[in-house]
């Protein structure tokens, strides 16, 4: 099994999706945090639906840079959903599931009216559940995710005490200056990107897995925002990780296999938390 890991391991398109794999697992954790805490879980799932939708657009019309259209598209929607405040007519729950149903419903049919492939179900099935799509990626996809993630990490970073405020408490944040609208317009942001990241690995309907249960994992074992952020981005990383190199052992999907393994590291957490 260890000769046949390490001589998957000298293969480039390998090494490339080890590396975007655990680049954009840590950039999901250290978001994930934030979205669970502030009760927004799903978003990560209705903006994948999103991106779904622009993709398909994309694939209609033979775009080459599939980036050009569904990054800003999904950064718009990101914006409408976080940044509405309470003078929305259609609130959080509601506006995310009228656009995640909508998106991927008037994805798929313009994939099935125009299909661009004569494999319609494997394209589907691969922007879905990220079956395969991890492990094609280009030098130059490789390094755009790791541009775009080196990014996220550093406007975390600077961002820490200001994100914190913005979560815990909007309006007593607003109250002492902060500017909480930019952070919010921030935040929306940083995560369309996080979430047209993680189609590649993980697909569009698995992408809130690798959002929350990282967190949710991290949440049993400790309660201070700070440990939580590290555990979370910890357990991301190395989930990602094992589920690639089973999954690419097995042969089982990419996307399915790392949730798998989100999942019973969770129990694991639930049960360490209790003790």
């Amino acid at each position: 099994m260890f000769e046949m890991l390490f001589e998957y391991l000298s293969f480039p398109f390998v090494q490339y999706a080890l590396i975007a794999g655990t680049l954009i697992a840590l950039c999901s954790s250290l978001l994930g945090v934030t979205l669970v805490l502030r009760r927004f879980s799903y978003i990560g799932d209705g903006l994948s639906h999103v991106a779904f939708g622009a993709m398909s657009f994309a694939a209609v019309f033979a775009l080459t840079n599939k980036m050009t259209l569904i990054l800003p598209a999904t950064i718009v929607c990101a914006v409408l959903l976080l940044c509405g405040g309470q003078k929305r007519k259609i609130k959080g729950d509601a506006a995310i599931a009228m656009i995640s149903v909508g998106s991927l419903a008037v994805g798929y049919l313009l994939m099935n009216i125009f299909a661009p492939s004569s494999n319609l179900s494997g394209d589907v099935c691969s922007t879905l559940f990220g079956s395969t799509s991890i492990l094609t990626l280009t030098k130059g996809e490789v390094l755009a995710s790791v541009v775009l993630s080196v990014v996220v990490v550093v406007i975390f970073v600077l961002c820490y005490n200001k994100l914190f405020a913005v979560t815990f408490d909007e309006t007593f944040a607003r109250a002492i200056g902060v500017k909480t609208d930019f952070y919010n317009l921030l935040l929306a942001v940083v995560i369309a990107v996080i979430i047209v990241l993680a189609m590649n690995l993980v697909g569009s309907l698995l992408i809130s897995a690798l959002v929350i249960f990282p967190a949710m994992s991290a949440m049993r074992l400790s309660k201070s925002f700070k440990h939580v952020t590290v555990y979370s981005a910890i357990i991301s990383v190395v989930c990602a990780l094992v589920g690639m190199l089973i999954s690419i052992l097995a042969g089982t999907p990419v996307g399915a296999t790392i949730v798998a393994v989100d999942m019973l590291v969770f129990v694991v957490c639930a049960l360490v938390g209790r003790k």
